[in-house]
């Protein structure tokens, strides 16, 4: 089925945590580690924006249905992190936009290159860059979901898994636009699915790798991801990923387990 954009649009709303009982986590604090994720998560989310700024200098921009949609997960996904940042403070874990700023200005010319470097790739592939933005996207927000259910998995605790909930549900509605949008231009274009099965088989890293230490990576990717059940996870998105047209035998997710020492 089509993904209906104007019902998307009309429906977006702000993720809801006020009726959570985030003051639980002062009798029951998550573990560090877990916190140390969700502090990854939160920065994630928040850089959205970014992310938005530098396909916005690409042919995606000039897609009525796309740019409706990025204006939307641009948004959505800032709450995202507003809902993630509130659990961190009932940890005393604060999340400022100085901090944010700081990080970003940390990325220093690698932040500043990234819109023209997108735009020089986007103007070299022409539209074709659409389909790679596409199925970038789909592999990103599958994992994204893949992350928060595994989250809600391992630390059985209800209000975090109720929050983690309602995100992931909003991250497969995100889903749901990038693959019908890849699957539709992937079809019509040997030269897109060439193009990015080489771009996704290269270059595609688990979402954060471009802004957080490598270290700060690992741990998530080892916390989220190790061992038979989060081997499933990854195979699962992997196979989602190679199920669209010309991807097929890509192991993206799970290479990048590989790559970061994760024990299967």
């Amino acid at each position: 089925m089509a993904f209906d954009i104007d019902t998307y649009t009309a429906t977006s709303v702000n993720v809801h945590w006020d009726d959570l009982d985030l003051e639980a986590f002062r009798e029951d604090p998550l573990p560090e580690s877990s916190l140390r994720t969700l502090r990854y998560m939160t920065d994630v989310e928040y850089h959205t924006v970014c992310y938005t700024r530098d396909l916005l200098t690409t042919p995606s921009h000039r897609e009525a249905d796309v740019s409706s949609f990025m204006t939307m997960w641009n948004r959505e996904e800032f709450w995202h992190g507003e809902a993630l940042a509130a659990v961190l403070a009932m940890h005393d874990i604060t999340v400022d936009f100085d901090q944010l700023k700081a990080s970003r200005l940390k990325l220093g010319w690698k932040d500043r290159l990234d819109p023209i470097k997108q735009s020089v790739l986007g103007s070299l592939v022409g539209e074709d860059f659409v389909a790679v933005h596409m199925s970038w996207g789909a592999a990103n927000e599958w994992s994204a979901i893949t992350a928060y259910n595994r989250m809600a998995e391992l630390e059985q605790n209800p209000v975090l898994a109720e929050l983690l909930r309602r995100i992931a549900k909003q991250e497969a509605r995100h889903v749901a636009f990038y693959t019908s949008q890849a699957r539709e231009r992937l079809a019509k274009s040997t030269k897109a699915q060439k193009i990015t099965r080489f771009a996704l088989s290269r270059f595609w890293a688990p979402v954060g790798s471009s802004i957080m230490e490598r270290t700060e990576v690992q741990h998530v990717m080892n916390h989220l991801m190790s061992g038979p059940d989060g081997r499933r996870a990854a195979k699962k998105v992997d196979d989602s990923i190679s199920g669209m047209p010309g991807l097929g035998g890509l192991t993206i997710v799970q290479d990048a387990l590989d790559e970061l020492g994760v024990p299967a």
